[in-house]
């Protein structure tokens, strides 16, 4: 959402005095655009000091209708007008020194003449007089003076200020914060065309601020300003991307196309998006390439986003690249000193194991925390494991429990390690069970298989060999090779309720490939006790095996 600061020209075609002649015949021409011929029949009237054709000739001498563009004859013709106290060239007038057109830039006297149009209730002299307080131009910043003067060309109906009103109550600003209010506002304005009204009613919608949240409104209103072509468009552009990808039942194509226009007009964001869709196959064929090639020109831009993706690429050596770890280094830390967690993170990983720079743990430990102290939680695994290697354990307990309770898994994994160990924290096993279980929730394998143990040794939860079974077969079915030996042991001794050689040598098997000394082991003492056909049925499961 943007607050619209815009120094608008007003065109506007005001009525002329009643006088039949070549005054009306200079309006009748100047509707027409036959500029040059109402320039030709309203000059004597301008010379003669008719305010009206004063004010004509200024705005053609400022666009250049019918004459060069003369800014400096523009100011001056829009003087004389507003010396008489013609309300529109008081307006433009002030229009002049403040965006220093044909005159010096004098904050000043813009609000002097603003306020002089604002007082005959020009409503564009009241939204500029509101924009005046609001930046501190010409008199001392007060957003309570910006609201008021905003209000009042707001209920003239005037649309700049429908949505600068928006704006003060979107973010509490000379007015309690009040997204209701704020809403109100914008559909006023968006309802007139605004088209920065139109993409900030469309983010209440996408939000639910001040309004339900309904993403098929804030479609249309996105659309709407999108199609304006101008202002936000990329911006509207690219919440349309985002809003197809989630919301049209994951309409991909839909989201690359609106992605690709609001990148091609330069939107930085909408590059990344795009670069996303590329690297991930949505929406499009997968291209890594291309991928990197919309991340490099979005990361030229300064998004961090980017930035941080295409330092991974060079790391990695994919999209094209050939690898290059200092290359990696650059883009990560390009991103790094913006304060983007990830590459902070990754940095950290770059120091810690000597990529791209000589190996420094104390810079390694350094960049993790900048992400860490963000609640990025693979930093906060790496601190702990960078303090476990130190022997400060409870330094390491304390970062791991941070990244453990934000869901990563490997961090709850290991805290739970910690209390089965008493490292770092008091030993208690029904913690370190409630630990396992969280990763094992995740599909983890080490977690599955540490449950199995657990449940087999009655450690924190009762003993359940049935349990225990079950959990080793979750982690051995995804290819862990001491779930699979345990598992082995579990059928050749019958324990969980079924003895069963055939299942013990597979599970063997399988470890064995491993390099599981005792699953070799296990599985030549069990083939001595089965039948040839056993061995072969045994041998062929495991041929055909494949991890889930």
């Amino acid at each position: 959402m943007r607050l619209l600061k815009l120094l608008l020209i007003l065109f506007a075609f005001a009525a002329g005095p009643a006088v039949a002649g070549p005054l009306n015949d200079g309006i009748e021409a100047y509707a027409k655009g036959n500029y040059e011929k109402a320039m030709h029949l309203w000059r004597p009237f301008a010379d003669k000091g008719d305010a009206y054709a004063q004010f004509k000739l200024g705005l053609m001498y400022d666009k250049g209708w019918g004459v060069p563009e003369d800014y400096a004859a523009a100011v001056s013709w829009y003087r004389k007008a507003a010396d008489q106290g013609y309300a529109d060239a008081q307006y433009n007038l002030g229009d002049m020194y403040a965006i220093a057109v044909g005159v010096p830039q004098d904050y000043a006297t813009a609000m002097s003449w603003y306020r002089k149009a604002a007082d005959q209730g020009h409503a564009g002299a009241r939204n500029k007089l509101g924009f005046m307080y609001y930046d501190g131009h010409g008199v001392p910043e007060d957003y309570a003076a910006a609201v008021s003067w905003y209000r009042k060309a707001a209920e003239q109906g005037h649309a700049a200020a429908q949505n600068n009103l928006g704006e003060m109550y979107t973010y509490g600003r000379g007015v309690p914060q009040d997204y209701a209010a704020a809403a109100s506002w914008w559909r006023k304005a968006a309802e007139q065309g605004n088209a920065s009204a139109q993409y900030n009613l469309g983010n209440m919608y996408d939000k639910g601020q001040g309004v339900p949240q309904d993403y098929a409104a804030a479609m249309s209103w996105f659309r709407k300003a999108a199609e304006q072509g101008y202002g936000v468009y990329a911006d509207a552009q690219n919440r349309l991307g985002d809003l197809d990808h989630m919301v049209r039942q994951q309409d991909y194509a839909a989201a690359v196309s609106r992605y690709r226009k609001a990148a091609e007009q330069g939107d930085a964001s909408a590059q990344f998006d795009l670069g996303l869709m590329y690297f991930n196959g949505q929406g499009v064929t997968q291209d890594t390439v291309t991928a990197v090639s919309w991340y490099r020109k979005a990361a030229d831009q300064g998004n961090a986003d980017a930035q941080n993706f295409l330092g991974s690429m060079y790391a990695e050596g994919r999209g094209g690249l050939t690898q290059d770890y200092a290359a990696a280094m650059s883009w990560y830390r390009k991103a790094a000193e913006q304060g983007h967690a990830a590459a902070q993170n990754n940095l950290g990983e770059m120091y810690t194991y000597g990529r791209g720079v000589p190996q420094d743990i104390a810079a390694a430990m350094s960049w993790y925390r900048k992400a860490a102290d963000q609640g990025y939680a693979k930093a906060q695994s790496f601190l702990g494991l960078l303090y476990s290697n130190t022997q400060d354990y409870a330094a390491a307990a304390s970062w791991w429990r941070k990244a453990a309770e934000q869901g990563n898994a490997d961090a709850q994994i290991t805290l739970g390690d910690m209390y089965a160990d008493g490292q770092g924290v008091a030993k208690d096993y029904a913690a370190a069970a409630s630990w396992y279980r969280k990763a094992a929730d995740q599909g983890y394998s080490d977690a599955l298989y540490n449950l199995g143990l657990v449940y087999a040794r009655s450690q924190g939860v009762p003993e359940d060999i049935a349990a225990a079974v079950s959990w080793y077969r979750k982690a051995a079915d995804r290819g862990d090779a001491s779930a699979q030996s345990f598992l082995g042991l579990m059928y050749y001794n019958g324990h969980g309720g079924t003895l069963d050689y055939v299942q013990a040598h597979l599970w063997w098997n399988l470890a064995a490939t491993k390099g599981d000394a005792s699953a070799i082991k296990n599985r030549d003492i069990v083939a001595k006790k089965m039948t040839p056909a056993q061995i072969a049925e045994a041998q062929k499961m495991a041929r055909e095996w494949k991890p889930k």
